[in-house]
């Protein structure tokens, strides 16, 4: 991997806002929070103005987990050539200004979250707490943290469904265990990709010893994609949802696992790339088929 070279003024107003952008990881930031506005709406959520109220209070909450991420990795960060163009670990923002920032988005975003009810803040809390105080240390020091990284990953589901319903609902559990699973092909195609980035920093995200590149992998992505066919069509069977989303939704799951046992039986950088692309596509088709199931 090369360097992301700053070809921007970071004194400049324009500057300082790409930098935040890149402390909060806006991107990562926005895929995040789309699971819980697609929760909200799911489970019948149907105000654009709570819909808006939840996507400012999980981006602030969500940027500040990223934050205080950064903050915590510095030191790894600048071992890695895809992290260490980041703006703390370059001293475009101080260490003390990024936890300051996170501070005041993590007050103001789980007060907005806390406006839906209790449940919805507490979770978010929550969620912050486990990726920034859990997640993150734990990648050096055991696999087990992408496990534990899917439930911060996966919370914005129940999140999204607290604010509308009140409780934590059946259908969310179901859709908070799909995004649980779909995460650990994502993260560990992604682990593969970049073994020797991650290495440099002593990140552990792979399920093998010693961190090799073991086609094990592959078989260990299969068998966490094999359940997403049954939670597909659990939500008809219970009640939940139509027959024709919970068809799409298991058929995505047959072909995210396609695409696993393929990495497997290949081991290779192309088939690792073609998981973590469907898993990029993976999660939009399943959100949207309920969504859309739940609207007809």
């Amino acid at each position: 991997m090369t360097q992301v070279k700053t070809t921007y003024n970071s004194f400049s107003l324009g500057g300082k806002i790409v930098d935040y952008g890149l402390l909060i990881k806006f991107k990562l930031s926005l895929t995040v929070v789309f699971s819980a506005v697609m929760a909200y709406l799911i489970l019948g959520g149907r105000s654009w103005i709570g819909a808006f109220g939840l996507f400012i209070g999980g981006m602030l909450v969500t940027g500040a987990a990223n934050a205080l991420n950064q903050v915590l990795e510095k030191d790894f960060d600048r071992l890695m050539d895809r992290t260490k163009d980041r703006p703390v670990v370059m001293g475009r923002i101080t260490s003390p200004e990024a936890v300051l920032a996170a501070g005041l988005m993590s007050l103001v975003g789980i007060t907005i979250l806390g406006m839906f009810n209790p449940l919805t803040a507490f979770l978010g809390m929550l969620s912050l707490v486990l990726y920034a105080f859990l997640y993150t240390p734990l990648k050096r020091f055991s696999p087990v943290s992408v496990w534990i990284g899917t439930l911060p990953g996966a919370l914005p589901i129940l999140i999204g469904g607290a604010a509308i319903e009140g409780h934590i609902s059946t259908l969310a559990l179901i859709i908070f265990g799909i995004q649980v699973l779909w995460q650990l092909p994502h993260f560990w195609a992604i682990g593969w990709i970049g073994f020797e980035d991650y290495q440099k920093a002593g990140f552990k995200l792979l399920p093998v010893k010693d961190q090799s590149l073991d086609p094990k992998i592959g078989l260990y992505s299969f068998f966490a994609a094999l359940p997403l066919i049954a939670l597909g069509m659990l939500p008809f069977y219970l009640g939940e949802m139509g027959m024709i989303p919970s068809i799409i939704v298991a058929f995505s799951g047959i072909l995210y696992a396609g695409v696993a046992w393929k990495f497997y039986k290949m081991a290779d950088r192309k088939s690792a790339l073609r998981l973590m692309f469907s898993s990029f596509i993976y999660l939009p088709v399943i959100l949207f088929s309920y969504y859309i199931g739940s609207i007809i």
